[in-house]
């Protein structure tokens, strides 16, 4: 049994050595010494560009709809504004109805109807080949952005280099329970040290959803990859923002993080959803680590220590705490070294976040060392082993679109102001199918969110 408890010890320090480098370089590369968002052209003949937003929606409920489409409605960003507000295939298109007939008004928003449920990425993409600005803004609608937010991504787009920028996540029902307090405080390690140290070389591994902005011009490039993706032969349905990311990175473009462009989103408030989205997200960084570890020769060695840290780190905290399971089973020994490392290792980490964000309740990010060891990793390990699984766990199963049916959407024509406030909803709603790429089709009637 000496075998096992030598065992034990090298791999918790092996955890302990690698966190320790990983996590100290990461927190010296996230203080960026930069303004995060570049100021743009003040001159009179200063041409803001235009930005598309592109929401797709599924099921979505419609006080949290409406919250979302009036943070995009507020914005206070001085070029043109379109919103392109995709509903894939909702079966609540009765209680969302109102919130169409109220933004239809502004002749900023359009609305696209998805005949059936065909998954977040064919909707987005239904949108974007409608779209024809110069920057395309991605939010889910679940999420609320800060009134600057487009100005300040638009700043920061202004680098022809960047194909890709995000903001910072917070949880906008982060009151509710323990679970979204916890997942707030994630979220803000998340953002402020593993992308801020990622964007001081300008590889953003993950434009997250809920708020990313991307370059047209970059994105007309790889749209055609973006929207055929497969793994193993089979279509690949989730995981968007990080695979779109990575394509952007492989056509060599930058992707950045903006701290001070702020958007609120809605995050799991009980255990099993919150566990069905680990799920998913594992799957798609597994995926897409593989395609991303081509990339790891041109970027800078950081980004390699970034891979490893990440994919290395929890191997060696899983396997720290299985010995030391074992070590207590089968010898009724207490692995005190490994719990010593591990309990240092957590409260040094909440210590400096709690410093970093001026915030006390980052100690009690402690609690989620045990949910980590307990249930995300096992979690984890299912999603290596299930990696062709392409379900998409936290909302119906999409289907594919029927190969020979064209008749994928139906949009909600634009209507101006003037006249939308002297007719009704079903007639400035009116509804005709129209083809993905927006060419018109017979009519007939019709009846998302991820990462």
């Amino acid at each position: 049994m000496d075998l096992l408890a030598t065992t034990s010890i090298v791999a918790v320090s092996s955890y302990a050595l690698l966190s320790t480098v990983y996590k100290s370089v990461q927190a010296l590369y996230a203080v960026s010494p930069d303004p995060s968002s570049a100021p743009h052209d003040a001159s009179s003949s200063y041409i803001p560009p235009s930005v598309d937003v592109i929401i797709p929606c599924f099921n979505e409920d419609p006080q949290t709809l409406s919250a979302c489409l009036q943070s995009i409605a507020s914005q206070d960003y001085a070029g043109e504004l379109r919103v392109y507000v995709i509903d894939d295939g909702s079966t609540n298109r009765g209680d969302v109805a109102p919130i169409h007939q109220a933004f239809a008004r502004d002749p900023r928003f359009e609305f696209i109807l998805l005949q059936k449920n065909v998954g977040k990425r064919k909707a987005q993409i239904a949108a974007i080949r409608r779209s024809s600005a110069d920057f395309v803004l991605n939010v889910d609608s679940d999420t609320k952005l800060a009134n600057d937010v487009v100005t300040k991504l638009v700043g920061k787009m202004q680098d022809p280099a960047i194909g890709a920028a995000m903001g910072q996540l917070t949880a906008s029902n982060r009151t509710e329970s323990w679970l979204t307090q916890l997942i707030d405080m994630e979220y803000w390690l998340a953002c402020n040290e593993e992308r801020a140290a990622q964007a001081r070389f300008g590889a953003v591994m993950c434009c997250c959803g809920p708020c990313a902005m991307y370059r047209r011009s970059a994105l007309d490039l790889l749209l055609d990859q973006y929207e055929t993706q497969f793994f193993r032969g089979k279509p690949s349905d989730f995981g968007e923002d990080r695979h779109l990311t990575i394509l952007m990175l492989k056509a060599g473009f930058r992707t950045e993080y903006v701290p001070d462009a702020v958007a609120e989103t809605v995050v799991p408030d009980s255990m099993a959803p919150y566990l069905r989205q680990q799920l998913r997200w594992a799957r798609s960084t597994f995926r897409d680590t593989l395609l991303g570890l081509r990339l790891l020769p041109v970027l800078d060695r950081y980004l390699t220590l970034d891979v490893v840290g990440q994919n290395l780190g929890p191997l060696l905290l899983a396997l720290s705490s299985l010995l030391a399971i074992t070590q207590l089973l089968l010898t009724a020994t207490v692995p005190w070294w490994t719990g010593f490392t591990i309990a240092s290792m957590t409260m040094v980490r909440c210590s400096v976040a709690a410093i970093r964000a001026r915030q006390l309740r980052f100690l009690a990010f402690a609690l989620h060392t045990p949910i980590n060891i307990f249930l995300l990793l096992p979690v984890k390990a299912y999603a290596l082993c299930t990696l062709s699984n392409s379900d998409w766990l936290s909302r119906q199963g999409a289907n594919a679109p029927d190969p020979d049916e064209d008749k994928v959407i139906a949009r909600t024509q634009m209507v101006s102001r003037k006249n939308a406030l002297e007719r009704p909803y079903d007639d400035a709603c009116a509804s005709r199918n129209l083809d993905p790429r927006g060419s018109a089709l017979m009519a007939s009637d019709s009846p998302c969110s991820g990462e």
